[in-house]
């Protein structure tokens, strides 16, 4: 239906990507920051081992506290960066240590002792000088009084982490990434961490390949950008969503359209994605309300029930689980509509993947909360794990078995289809775009909790990236593309070239794009070299959707004289519009704003990253699933009991209130910190007391209303419509074989010479 020249674009792109990405892997495993077996100070006296320091990551993953502050940049935003923290401890007390030997200005002498690499490759040995020897016991007893604190004054625990034992391996931990922060990096002038994090007291600035790469990659987007307007101008007849050769369509209403057990069944991972929506963004208000007043939740001491580490780990662990489950139940929904048949005892797989998906979302959710209130030891396969990657191990590994469960639903009612049909049209393409689901989330296997930092983050963001913001985003396309098809609005070859191009572009740029994520993890330059200049090219496709998205409105438009009536799936549109923008807005604008190394230097780890997530995961991936569940809700729900008023204020509701929390308080709050950042330091703009000052509190605070109208007026809706279609979901006819013309008719006939699906 295509030419085979787009599945060799595609092939070349892929074996491209993932060949950069293979070498990539081995610079990360053999020129990554080293990890020594030991630490000594001048006289050989033992400081901590290289266990010390995997011990301490492990109990930074298992206490929650990757999900309070940061290491290395990566991590939450409410505590500190930890790594900045230990070197501006360090520094003060290797400073003070000088002046009190009689030295009055004793920053050439800190700087030499922190910046000079004392790592002995053949024994693996760093030596610590006396005076930062000295230091790490000062700052042990520190981080011992922090976290054996009797109060949530943090808005952590109280008495979190008392054992002695604990405490030195967590402030090893500390000291190994602020050791390879400052020590230079051998046969260069900057450190292991590309000079990271900006601190004077050891010189650490941009380096002049943050500088060089952040001005090349704007170069590659202002070309990619007018190249893809000059391609898109010469053949926009060609390509994108267009349905002109379409006939006239008489849509089928609800209650006309039969449906299978197995859709019927998918309303219930709907229902239940629904819940575990609501739950997320309470749970959003709740680590908000810590930031806007960390004292007390309207005079209750919620961080004894609910500390800010838990209540961020569940925020973030459900925005992934809903938005996931609700692309899985929207791929089983379309399966039928493809196939017009459904396999026997389907609905009963349908309903093994319900259990399995509750299973491990609350089990997960469960021992995640063990984890943190230390009933689990640190680095069982029951504790929690890095940030994104927090469900432990165990239910990491029932999660990819149950998606590998639902590729299988998949497969199963595609089988027949896929038997009669080209590897290069839409079934294979769907199939295609769905295994990469399961499979591309196994990766995350590789960063366990004893694994290198620096391996870890480049596994990790395989996941966070590769797997999130490229393969998923290309099974929805995917997804998205069939839905058009199944409803007329568009031929099947037109919806193969949209997959195939954004397949291309999505690729082209996003797989090595991955690298923007460590340029400051401990890996080599060429991580951010390649990371930076890839990565302006993610938004060139995120701008060639933005154009395309008027377009998503006049899919079905000319039949829509009688209204709402006419054209069922009106307000699944109407998300995917909202997708268009948020995803340029969102996940373009606001992700190539951070990913520039040089502006990255300094905000990384600052309410500008937090401003580019919700913007672009709630924004796009958010809008997306609820599309799906919007389309599924629309069929399932009778003509007459359909809430359109409901899907109406939800769809406003939702975008009105991201917006309200990205322009009123994420994006100010994250321009005022960078600023502080680049003028006081990086250290000065991450710490408590400036988050918590009076004029930061106030920009909390009005996020406020925002998080009202996203509550109130686009969950709750969308709950209620969700509770309809369950009250509903055995309405109507229940089919094992559906007819050709199950979504519409055409009454009047397109173009003769465009081809039917």
């Amino acid at each position: 239906m295509v030419g085979k020249g787009w599945a060799q674009g595609v092939a070349l792109v892929m074996i491209f990507g993932f060949l950069v990405m293979g070498i990539l892997a081995v610079r990360t495993y053999t020129a990554s920051m080293p990890l020594p077996d030991k630490v000594v100070s001048e006289s050989n006296q033992e400081l901590f081992t290289g266990a010390d320091i995997t011990a301490g990551q492990e109990l930074f993953q298992a206490r929650g506290l990757m999900q309070y502050g940061s290491v290395l940049g990566h991590g939450a935003y409410l505590g500190p960066d930890y790594t900045a923290e230990y070197l501006r401890l360090a520094t003060d007390n290797v400073a003070d240590q000088w002046r009190a030997q009689g030295l009055a200005d004793p920053h050439d002498m800190v700087v030499a002792e922190f910046r000079t690499n004392r790592y002995n490759a053949d024994t693996k040995t760093v030596v610590f000088t006396e005076k930062q020897t000295r230091a790490f016991a000062d700052i042990e007893k520190h981080y011992a009084e922090y976290f054996g604190e009797d109060s949530t004054k943090y808005g952590l625990l109280p008495h979190m982490i008392t054992d002695p034992t604990e405490i030195r391996d967590l402030t090893a931990f500390f000291a190994w990434t602020a050791w390879a922060s400052a020590a230079e990096r051998p046969g260069h002038a900057y450190s292991y961490t590309n000079n990271w994090p900006a601190e004077p007291r050891v010189d650490n600035g941009p380096t002049g390949s943050v500088v060089v790469w952040s001005v090349l990659s704007l170069i590659v987007l202002l070309g990619g950008i007018g190249i893809m307007f000059t391609v898109y101008g010469r053949w926009s007849q060609n390509i994108g969503w267009h349905g002109a050769e379409m006939g006239r369509l008489s849509f089928k209403q609800p209650g006309e359209v039969p449906l299978t057990r197995s859709q019927r069944a998918a309303i219930w991972i709907f229902a239940v994605v629904a819940l575990l929506f609501l739950g997320q963004t309470l749970l959003g208000g709740a680590v908000e309300h810590y930031r806007a007043d960390l004292s007390a939740f309207y005079g209750i001491d919620l961080a004894k029930i609910l500390p800010y580490n838990l209540a961020r780990t569940w925020h973030l662990q459900l925005a992934l689980f809903w938005t996931a489950a609700a692309f899985l139940a929207g791929g089983i929904f379309l399966v039928p509509f493809i196939t017009r048949r459904e396999p026997k005892g389907q609905s009963v797989l349908v309903y093994s993947l319900l259990g399995a998906l509750a299973l491990v979302v609350f089990g997960s959710m469960a021992f995640e909360a063990l984890s943190i209130f230390g009933v689990i030891k640190p680095g069982s396969p029951l504790a929690q794990q890095w940030e994104f990657l927090d469900l432990p191990r165990v239910f990491q590994v029932l999660l990819i078995v149950g998606l590998f469960l639902w590729i299988f639903i998949i497969w199963r009612g595609m089988r027949a289809k896929l038997k009669t049909t080209s590897k290069m049209n839409l079934p294979w393409l769907f199939f295609f775009t769905g295994l990469a689901i399961p499979t591309f989330y196994a990766v995350s296997l590789l960063a366990g909790t004893e694994t290198h930092f620096s391996v870890a983050d480049f596994w990790r963001f395989w996941m966070v990236h590769l797997w999130v913001e490229d393969f998923l985003e290309l099974f929805t396309t995917a997804m998205v593309a069939y839905m058009f098809v199944q409803l007329g609005v568009v031929r099947e070859k037109v919806a193969l070239l949209v997959i195939f191009l954004d397949i291309i572009l999505y690729s082209a740029g996003g797989v090595i794009g991955t690298m923007h994520h460590l340029y400051f993890s401990g890996t080599p330059v060429e991580h951010m070299a390649l990371g930076a200049f890839f990565s302006a090219a993610e938004v060139i496709p995120l701008t060639f959707l933005t154009v395309e998205a008027w377009a998503f409105l006049q899919l079905g438009a000319r039949d829509e004289a009688g209204g709402d009536k006419n054209f069922p799936a009106r307000w699944a549109v109407m998300f995917l519009v909202a997708v268009g923008f948020w995803n340029f807005l969102g996940a373009g604008i606001f992700g190539f704003l951070v990913n520039l190394p040089v502006v990255s230097y300094y905000e990384i780890g600052t309410a500008l990253t937090a401003n580019h997530a919700h913007a672009a995961m709630f924004g796009v991936y958010g809008m997306l699933a609820v599309a799906l569940a919007m389309f599924a809700f629309r069929y399932v729900i009778p003509a007459d009991k359909w809430p359109h008023k409901a899907a109406r204020i939800s769809f406003w509701g939702m975008n009105i209130g991201l917006a309200w929390m990205v322009f009123v308080t994420l994006l100010p709050l994250g321009v005022l910190q960078l600023f502080h950042s680049v003028n006081a330091g990086y250290f000065e703009a991450r710490s408590l007391g400036y988050i918590t000052k009076p004029g930061n509190a106030v920009l909390e605070w009005l996020r406020l209303p925002g998080d009202l109208i996203l509550i109130i007026a686009g969950v709750l809706p969308f709950c209620w419509i969700a509770w309809t279609a369950l009250r509903n979901f055995r309405a109507g006819s229940t089919v094992d074989e559906l007819p050709d013309d199950v979504l519409y008719t055409e009454t009047v006939a397109g173009s003769a010479s465009a081809a039917k699906e």
